[in-house]
């Protein structure tokens, strides 16, 4: 049992990263056990838990422990989309015996916290808030019932939870990060916790970093200073308090141009996000500086080990073997979910992640001839498979989800799956030979999901955003779809994506994987060898430590 009367994490920290971080996050994907995720940021801060624990890093995670999840995916009778909220248990989180009060909208909430120790699932110790507790209120009580809630008093609520109650937690564990390491502006409360404390802005800037994930300045949350101030978001500071500390003078709250007000230094996710953050934001007065740290996921978790032994005895005969092994294994929940069974020895395409309209999930479909030509094609057949969870109020995108749905019940090489998480997730990109990412231009972040796909011998067939142009050679570890100019209308330059896509599918993807196999799994075991060293999450950790952690960094 750890003692959380004097925290210390449970190991000695490596003397490289003895510095004390406590990373603050709304999500956290550690396992497909612990419900408290809904899609990237999540399955970015797991990987990041994952390497801090096995680098011994001194840093323990905050989040919140969501007594609904996110939602689970389901199918209604027809097949399309549902939304369920299963209240969830475990076993596995210990009760630290913490119980305190934070104010929301001026009136004390109680709150508990308890761990997940760093033995259960291989990562950095990590404290999780909730409030659902019978000495609150009901409405108290919800504010840690559902992830990413779409009402904005319940949003900004948990924000003051994560960011207020975090920090005051460490208070009382007495354990006292050097860095609060902010993974999007949710936690920015604890930035005014810390400007009570200590009423000098450039001590609270020496505390803080900043990794901000959304690259469309629309995208990024404002709320009413006077309903922030109501709800308590600010603690005890007057609104002159709050307007100096924050450089605003409107009615209108910025939640990460406050954030990169108030921290030393922030990042991007990526060497193209870093650029797009640095155009968006270098407009603004009294900014830090903003560099970028790419993201990466934990090769430990993600890979599998059979495909690796294959690659380290540069057998490409055992690679293929496991590679079919492991698309068989897919097919049996493709078989399960849909009554579908698709053919281990056809090309699989696979789209999976958060469905959102500037992912266009369904770019490939759109001129429908000649997508029906291509899952018609006996020659070089494709077989294509879709999953991933829209936000449960973006109608638009539960909408395109619905409509592939009923498309793919006319073709028996077309299939629709639910429950995108981290089982299903890994499942795909161990069982797919081509992992589709057609993005516009300049809207992704990062998109970590084809890094590790490229693990588990999956090819990208990517638009050049995000990571993608950090990695990618076109035919020598990945297929790059020429990405039309940016500043074309949306509808020309989708179309201009869409032929790009049919044309390097058509001419590069579907020959290579027919005509030329062994030329295909040379450039699979190319892509595995080149994506673990700069794109495993223990090349990220190491770098937080030596970019955003350490002394003053200016950006590029």
């Amino acid at each position: 049992m750890d003692s959380f009367t004097q925290y210390h994490i449970p190991y000695p920290p490596n003397k490289d990263f003895d510095k004390k971080v406590a990373y603050f996050c709304m999500e956290f994907a550690i396992d497909q056990a612990l419900k408290i995720y809904s899609g990237g940021l999540g399955y970015l801060a797991g990987s990041h838990m994952r390497s801090a624990y096995d680098l011994k890093q001194n840093l323990v995670g905050i989040g919140i422990l969501w007594k609904y999840g996110y939602y689970d995916q389901t199918r209604k009778g027809n097949g399309e989309m549902d939304v369920f909220h299963r209240q969830r248990f475990y076993n596995f989180l210990q009760d630290t015996g913490i119980t305190f009060d934070i104010d929301v909208n001026r009136a004390p909430v109680k709150v508990k916290a308890y761990y997940l120790a760093p033995e259960v699932f291989g990562t950095a110790p990590i404290f999780l808030l909730t409030t659902d507790l019978p000495e609150n209120d009901w409405l108290a009580q919800t504010i840690s019932h559902n992830l990413y809630d779409s009402n904005t008093e319940a949003k900004v609520a948990q924000y003051i939870l994560l960011g207020k109650g975090g920090a005051k937690l460490l208070d009382l564990l007495k354990w006292e990060p050097d860095i609060y390491h902010f993974n999007e502006a949710h936690a920015l409360p604890a930035a005014f916790h810390l400007y009570e404390k200590y009423r000098n802005l450039d001590e609270v800037r020496e505390r803080i970093v900043f990794t901000t994930h959304t690259p469309v300045e629309a995208g990024n949350e404002k709320h009413d200073l006077y309903l922030l101030d109501r709800m308590s978001f600010f603690g005890d500071l007057t609104l002159p308090e709050v307007r100096t500390v924050a450089g605003i003078d409107g009615q209108i709250f910025n939640q990460t141009l406050v954030a990169l007000r108030m921290a030393k230094i922030a990042n991007g996710v990526s060497k193209m996000h870093g650029e797009v953050a640095r155009q968006m934001w270098g407009e603004f007065n009294g900014i830090c500086p903003i560099t970028h740290v790419t993201n990466s996921q934990n090769h430990h978790y993600w890979h599998d080990p059979a495909l690796d032994r294959a690659l380290e005895a540069s057998d490409l005969e055992g690679l293929k073997n496991r590679k079919r092994e492991l698309k068989e294994q897919l097919f049996q929940i493709v078989a399960d979910q849909t009554g579908k069974i698709l053919d281990p020895d056809v090309l699989t395409i696979v789209w999976a992640r958060r469905f959102a309209r500037y992912k266009r999930a369904d770019l490939i479909t759109r001129d429908l001839a000649h997508f029906e030509a291509l899952l018609k094609n006996t020659e070089k057949p494709i077989q294509i498979i879709w999953a991933g969870k829209p936000y449960p109020t973006d109608y638009e995108a539960v909408d395109m989800f619905n409509r592939l749905v009923h498309l793919s019940h006319l073709y028996p090489n077309m299939a629709m799956l639910t429950g995108y998480e981290l089982a299903l997730s890994k499942a795909l990109k161990q069982g797919s030979d081509i992992w589709l990412n057609t993005p516009r231009l300049t809207r992704e972040a990062s998109g970590t999901s084809g890094m590790t796909a490229a693990m588990n011998g999956s090819i990208s067939l990517s638009i050049p955003d995000g990571w993608v142009p950090e990695f990618a050679v076109q035919g020598h570890n990945a297929f790059v779809i020429p990405p039309a100019d940016p500043a074309l209308p949306l509808g020309e330059r989708d179309e201009i994506d869409l032929r790009s896509l049919y044309r390097v599918l058509e001419n590069d993807v579907l020959p290579t994987y027919y005509n030329h196999p062994n030329a295909w799994w040379q450039m699979v075991a190319t892509m595995m060898r080149e994506i673990r060293p700069f794109f495993d999450a223990d090349r990220m950790a190491r770098e937080y430590y030596e970019v955003m952690y350490g002394a003053a960094v200016l950006a590029e």
